[in-house]
C-alpha cells in the first residue's frame, strides 16, 4: 500500500473512534483521542515551520506521548527521528547533525542533556517537553499546553513519504536506515494482520473491509510491546496491533520489570507480547517460575503469542515459558534493514532448539557470490531477503551497496547474519558476521558460545568477545554476570562450553562483573565488552 502511515492510521481511527487505541499504566487513550491529540500537536510544530520533509527527533521513553508526538509527524508528511534516550550530549549531536533534525520531542529527564546541545544544533527550530511541566526550559514548549493551545492540523494529501529508523549501533555508530511508507506498512502488518490470518491490504478500502470483517466492536489483538519504542521491534509491533484495529498496552515502568509484565498481561488480558530473546525471556521465566512457588501464580489465559525479534531466544527458556502458558513462541530473525529472513514457532509438546529455523518466504540462504547455498553442504552463507527499490543507509552510500546487492536482476538485503542451510531445509542461525571469532585459523560464532555458557547455572548473561592474541590471532573471552551468591572459574567455564562444543570454541578468558551491558532493547554494547575483556580477567 502506497499511502502515508498517517492517512493508514486515521482510517483505521475512523472507524474505531471510541475503541481504545493505547493504554499505559492508568491512562488511556481512545482512537478519537489519538488522533485528535495528534492533529494538534502537529499544528503547534506546522506552526513553528516543521512540514514535509522534516526531520523530527523523538527522544522519549514509551508512552502514549511517544505515540502521539509519531502520528502527529507523519501527519505532516515530516519524518520521525528514533533517538536513544541513554545518549550523552555528544551522542545526541552526532545523531541530530546527522539525520538533519528540524525539531525534537524529548522527555524532562533529557532536558540538561538537550540543553547542552542546541547550541551546535543550528537547524533545531521547535523542541517540545513532556513532562515536568513546573520546570520547562525557556527554549522549550511544554508538550501538554501545545496540545491544548493548537489549532489541530487539518488532514492533507499525503504521499507514500520517507520512514526513517536508526539501528542500534551495537559496534559503532548507528546507522540511519532509509525506506518509504509502503514498506513499513508491509513490515508492520507481518506484526498484526497476518498473524492474525488476514491477507495484505492493498487499498484503504481493503483495509476498511478487513477491520470490519475483524469486528468493530472488538479488540482483534491486545498487545503489549515490552522493548522500548525508539527501537524498530516496539515500534513495529505496536503499528502491526494499531493496523489491525487492536490495542497497544505499554508497561507503566521505564526500566524492564518481568513481574510487571506478567501482572499487566493478567489485568489488561494482553494476548500478544513483544520481547527480545532471553535478556526479556529469561527473567520474566524466573519471575512466572517464583510466582508459582510462592502459590500466587499469574493468570496467562489471555496469552496467545509471544513474538522475539533480534537476539537468540533459547530452547530451555521457551520450555519454560510454555510450562506456564498455552501460547506460540514465534522467534524471527530480522533486521531494521529489511526481513524477516527466517522464522520458528515453538508451541507445548514441539522440539525445541536454540536457533533453528524455517526461512521465511522469499528469502535465501546465499554464498559471497549471492548464489544460493545447496542444502546440507555444510557450508555458511549469508541470509538475504528481497527489498524494493527505496530502501537504502541515509547519507552512506558505501555501506549501501554492501548491505543492499543487485543479484539476479533483484534488490536484497544481505546484513551480514551467517547461518547454514540443513539437507531438510532448516536453517541453523551462527549470528552476525561482524560477531565472528577467528582463533588459530578457525571461525567461532560468539553467539553460540554465549548459548552453551548460558547453560551453567551460575551464569545469570554473558557476552562472547575475542581479544588480539599472538599466537592464535584471536582469543575468545567471556564476559559474564553471575547469579547472586554464584562462582566461577575461568577453569569451570572452559570446561562447561567444551562438553557441548568443540575445543576451539572454550573461553581461554573469564571476566566476572556484576551486570553485562546492553541497550534498553537488550542488545550487547560491543565496545564496553571489548573493553573490559581487554583489561583482563577479574
Amino acid at each position: 500500500m502506497d499511502e502515508n502511515f498517517a492517512t493508514v492510521l486515521e482510517t483505521v481511527g475512523d472507524l474505531r473512534r471510541d475503541r481504545l487505541a493505547v493504554s499505559h499504566g492508568g491512562r488511556t487513550r481512545t482512537w478519537a483521542e489519538l488522533d485528535a491529540r495528534a492533529s494538534r500537536l502537529a499544528g503547534h510544530l506546522a506552526a513553528q515551520g516543521v512540514g514535509a520533509e522534516s526531520r523530527v527527533a523523538v527522544a522519549l521513553y514509551n508512552s502514549i506521548e511517544y505515540l502521539e508526538s509519531v502520528f502527529a509527524i507523519l501527519k505532516l508528511r515530516a519524518v520521525p527521528l528514533n533517538v536513544n534516550y541513554r545518549y550523552r550530549r555528544d551522542e545526541i549531536v552526532q545523531l541530530l547533525e546527522a539525520a538533519h533534525a528540524e525539531a525534537v520531542v524529548f522527555d524532562a529527564a533529557l532536558a540538561e542533556r538537550l540543553g547542552e546541545a542546541r547550541s551546535v544544533l543550528p537547524r533545531l527550530r521547535a523542541l517540545v517537553q513532556v513532562g515536568g511541566p513546573d520546570d520547562v526550559p525557556v527554549w522549550a514548549a511544554d508538550y501538554e499546553q501545545a496540545v491544548d493551545s493548537a489549532e489541530p492540523a487539518p488532514r492533507i494529501e499525503r504521499g507514500n513519504d520517507h520512514w526513517l529508523m536508526y539501528t542500534g549501533g551495537t559496534t559503532g555508530r548507528p546507522k540511519g536506515v532509509l525506506s518509504r511508507h509502503s514498506g513499513l506498512f508491509a513490515t508492520c502488518s507481518a506484526n498484526g494482520l497476518l498473524l492474525l490470518g488476514e491477507p495484505l491490504p492493498r487499498t484503504l478500502e481493503e483495509l476498511r473491509a478487513t477491520l470490519e470483517r475483524l469486528g468493530l466492536d472488538r479488540d482483534p489483538m491486545v498487545c503489549l510491546p515490552a522493548p522500548p519504542l525508539m527501537h524498530a521491534t516496539g515500534m513495529y509491533t505496536t503499528f502491526g496491533a494499531l493496523l489491525a484495529g487492536g490495542r497497544v498496552v505499554y508497561l507503566p515502568s521505564r526500566s524492564y520489570d518481568a513481574d510487571e509484565l506478567a501482572a499487566t498481561v493478567q489485568r489488561e488480558r494482553v494476548d500478544t507480547v513483544s520481547i527480545v530473546g532471553d535478556v526479556f525471556a529469561r527473567p520474566l521465566a524466573d519471575a512466572l517460575d517464583a510466582a508459582e512457588a510462592a502459590g500466587r501464580p499469574y493468570d496467562l489465559s489471555s496469552l496467545r503469542r509471544v513474538i522475539s525479534v533480534g537476539v537468540t531466544w533459547s530452547a530451555e527458556v521457551k520450555r519454560r515459558l510454555l510450562r506456564h502458558a498455552d501460547l506460540v513462541c514465534r522467534d524471527l530473525v530480522a533486521s531494521s534493514e529489511g526481513g524477516p529472513y527466517a522464522v520458528q514457532e515453538t508451541r507445548r509438546g514441539d522440539p525445541t532448539e536454540t536457533a533453528r529455523f524455517q526461512l521465511f518466504p522469499g528469502a535465501q540462504v546465499i554464498d559471497d557470490a549471492g548464489r544460493p547455498l545447496t542444502p546440507g553442504s555444510g557450508e555458511i552463507g549469508l541470509l538475504a531477503a528481497p527489498v524494493d527499490e527505496h530502501i537504502r543507509y541515509q547519507d552512506d552510500a558505501e555501506a549501501t551497496a554492501r548491505t543492499f546487492r543487485e543479484i539476479g536482476g533483484r534488490r536484497w538485503v544481505v546484513p551480514g547474519d551467517m547461518a547454514g542451510l540443513e539437507s531438510d531445509g532448516t536453517v541453523v542461525f551462527h549470528g552476525r558476521g561482524s560477531r565472528v571469532i577467528n582463533t588459530g585459523g578457525e571461525k567461532v560464532f560468539a553467539e553460540e558460545v554465549e548459548q552453551a555458557l548460558l547453560t551453567h547455572p551460575a551464569v545469570q548473561d554473558a557476552i562472547v568477545v575475542g581479544t588480539p592474541d599472538e599466537r592464535w590471532g584471536q582469543q575468545i573471552v567471556a564476559v559474564v554476570a553471575l547469579h547472586p551468591g554464584a562462582e566461577l572459574t575461568q577453569a569451570e567455564a572452559s570446561a562447561h562450553v567444551g562438553e557441548r562444543l568443540a575445543d576451539h570454541k572454550r573461553p581461554r578468558q573469564l571476566v566476572v562483573v556484576a551486570r553485562l551491558q546492553r541497550s534498553p532493547s537488550g542488545k550487547a554494547d560491543l565496545t564496553w565488552a571489548h573493553g573490559v575483556a581487554t583489561a583482563g580477567p577479574t
